[in-house]
């Protein structure tokens, strides 16, 4: 499973808290990219799973926040 902050922003009006099967339909729904579709498929199968947010599916999120805040503060 590969997230990127680009493939992450198709996620970013999901309805959360929600299920794998929920973020699918909305994936669907809205013309996500086919990688984001296969990301969201590699997620456990569990039915009573909810993810409350990106950073649950993809903990690195909170991360690339951060680094890209950075770079846009920079002065050059």
């Amino acid at each position: 499973m590969l997230w990127t902050p680009e493939l992450a922003a198709y996620l970013e009006d999901a309805p959360w808290p929600a299920t794998k099967e929920e973020l699918l339909d909305f994936a669907n729904r809205t013309g996500a990219p086919l990688q984001v579709i296969e990301n969201l498929q590699e997620l456990n199968d569990e039915e009573d799973e909810v993810y409350d947010s990106i950073e649950d599916i993809w903990p690195e999120a909170m991360n690339h926040d951060d680094m890209f805040f950075e770079e846009d503060s920079e002065d050059y």
